[in-house]
C-alpha cells in the first residue's frame, strides 16, 4: 500500500470519527429521555475508559525511556487530574444545555473550541496569526444568526453550550501540555475515570438513578461510551499519524454539519435559513481559524 493510499485511509478515519462524534449529540440529546444529564455522563465516561483501559499494556516499552522523577510524576498525576476535571465541566455544561437546545446547534456552538484555542493560547504567549481573528469574526457572526433571537437574548441551552466550548477549549491546552510528557491513551483512561466518577457523584446528590430508565437509554449510552468514546477516540489517534494538524482540524470540525445532519435524519429537528446560514459561518470561522497551521517551517 502506498503513502497516498495510506493517507486516504487515514482522511477516511478522521472523517468517520467527525461523523460519530456528530451523531453522538443525537444520542445525548435521545439519553435525555431517559435519564438526567448526569446519569448519562456518568455512566457514558466511565464505559469508556472502561473500553480503553485494556489497551493500555500497548506500547509500554515507549515510556520506559527516559523514565519521569517523583516531581514530574506529581505533576503529570496533578495534570491528568485536572483534565478529568475540566473534562466534566465542559461536558456537564454540554450535556445539561443539549436538553434545552437542538442536537445540530449544540454540535456547531461545541464547534466553536476550534476557534477558542488559538484565542486562549495569547494568554500562554503564543502567537495568533491573521487567520485566526478572520475565523473569529466569521465564527462570531455565525454564532448571532444561529443562537439570537428576540433582540440581543441567547437561549438558555445555546449559553450552557457555548460556555462548554470555552471549557473544551482550556481542556485542549491541558491535553497539549500532557502530550509530550504521558501517553494519549494513559490520559483518556484516567480523564474518563475521573469525569464519569465526579458525574455519578452528581447523580446521585441531584437526580434519581433508576435501572428500568438506565436500560431505555441504553442504545444512546452505548453509542456515546463504546463509539463516540472509545472507537472515535481511536480513529482520531491512527488518523492522525499521516494527516498533519491543519487537515484533522478541518476534517473533525465537520462534526458540526453532521449533528445538524443527524438532528435532522433521526430526531426530525428543523432549521430555518438564517440558522442554517449561522451554520455556515461557523464552519467557515472554524475552517479559517486552521490555516494558520498550514505554513510549512524552512
Amino acid at each position: 500500500m502506498n503513502e497516498r493510499t495510506q493517507r486516504r485511509i487515514s482522511i477516511l478515519q478522521l472523517l468517520l470519527a467527525s461523523a460519530i462524534w456528530g451523531f453522538a449529540f443525537v444520542a445525548q440529546r435521545a439519553g435525555m429521555e431517559h435519564v438526567g444529564p448526569f446519569t448519562f455522563n456518568g455512566v457514558r465516561f466511565l464505559l469508556g475508559s472502561a473500553v480503553l483501559l485494556p489497551f493500555l499494556g500497548f506500547g509500554r516499552r515507549a515510556d520506559r525511556t527516559g523514565a519521569p522523577d517523583r516531581s514530574s510524576s506529581r505533576k503529570i498525576a496533578c495534570g491528568m487530574a485536572v483534565a478529568g476535571l475540566l473534562l466534566f465541566v465542559a461536558a456537564s455544561l454540554q450535556q445539561v444545555g443539549i436538553v434545552y437546545t437542538t442536537a445540530g446547534k449544540a454540535g456547531f456552538i461545541t464547534g466553536l473550541y476550534v476557534v477558542i484555542v488559538p484565542l486562549l493560547g495569547l494568554l500562554r504567549k503564543q502567537r495568533t496569526g491573521l487567520p485566526v481573528w478572520i475565523g473569529a469574526g466569521f465564527a462570531i457572526g455565525g454564532l448571532y444568526l444561529l443562537t439570537v433571537t428576540g433582540g440581543a437574548t441567547i437561549g438558555l441551552g445555546d449559553g450552557l453550550v457555548l460556555a462548554s466550548a470555552f471549557g473544551w477549549a482550556v481542556h485542549v491546552h491541558v491535553i497539549g501540555w500532557l502530550a509530550g510528557r504521558v501517553r494519549p491513551l494513559r490520559v483518556a483512561v484516567v480523564q474518563f475515570a475521573v469525569c464519569g466518577t465526579l458525574s455519578l457523584i452528581v447523580a446521585l446528590i441531584t437526580e434519581t438513578i433508576a435501572l428500568p430508565a438506565l436500560l431505555r437509554a441504553l442504545v444512546p449510552i452505548l453509542y456515546a461510551g463504546l463509539l463516540s468514546t472509545g472507537v472515535a477516540y481511536t480513529l482520531q489517534v491512527v488518523g492522525q499519524r499521516r494527516v498533519d494538524p491543519s487537515r484533522t482540524g478541518i476534517i473533525l470540525s465537520m462534526e458540526g454539519a453532521f449533528a445538524v445532519l443527524g438532528g435532522w435524519l433521526l430526531l426530525s429537528e428543523t432549521m430555518t435559513a438564517r440558522m442554517l446560514a449561522g451554520c455556515g459561518l461557523m464552519l467557515v470561522g472554524m475552517i479559517a481559524a486552521q490555516v494558520r497551521r498550514t505554513r510549512v517551517p524552512d
